[in-house]
């Protein structure tokens, strides 16, 4: 019977110690799952703020070809109305300023020729637009930095909390870093025309 009791006593403890270390195993395999679920998440939305600067690189040529189409317009149309007016304002004779004078009407009627089909508009609401898109673009960013961060930080928790940073230190998870701000991005640029 102590014989019997002895290798009851040993079946248990060896019982516990399998239990024991299918536990362990099962906790290493659940924590190595989260870390790397964590650090897939964290990629994940490091594509999404990529997918956004992508946006804006995208719309920043828009932007600038647009913008040039409104200065040619009215740089075009201005000019001709500062180069009539400086006859004018030249003209000696009388047929010398009814000349300007038509030079100055000329110029005027081809401004609300400009102004009636409204390309200058047209452009205009075409920048306006690819602004809107820009600023919305610059909140996209903004937001999927934010939730880029949020990301890490779930992440650096779980590498530095204990039981699993021991876990974190076996298959060589190390924190994450957060996006942060360029030095010198607190202060607005200067804009100047």
């Amino acid at each position: 019977m102590a014989g019997r009791a002895v290798l009851i006593a040993i079946g248990v403890v060896f019982a516990a110690i399998l239990l024991f270390a299918l536990v362990v195993g099962l906790y290493i395999k659940s924590t190595y799952n989260g870390f790397i679920e964590k650090s897939q998440a964290v990629d994940a939305q490091w594509g999404q703020v990529q997918t956004q600067y992508q946006r804006r690189f995208d719309l920043i040529p828009n932007l600038v070809e647009a913008t040039k189409g409104i200065f040619q317009q009215e740089q075009q149309v201005f000019g001709q109305l500062a180069e009539a007016r400086t006859r004018y304002a030249g003209a000696v004779t009388p047929d010398q300023r009814a000349q300007a004078a038509t030079q100055v009407e000329s110029a005027l009627a081809r401004l609300l020729v400009v102004v009636e089909n409204y390309p200058q508009l047209h452009s205009q609401a075409n920048v306006a637009q690819l602004m809107d898109e820009l600023a919305g673009t610059e909140n996209r960013i903004s937001v999927e930095r934010k939730r880029y961060n949020e990301q890490v930080l779930a992440y650096n928790n779980s590498v530095l909390r204990f039981p699993s940073n021991v876990i974190a230190g076996m298959f060589n998870f190390s924190q994450r870093n957060y996006f942060n701000a360029a030095p010198g991005t607190e202060t607005a640029p200067k804009v100047q025309f």
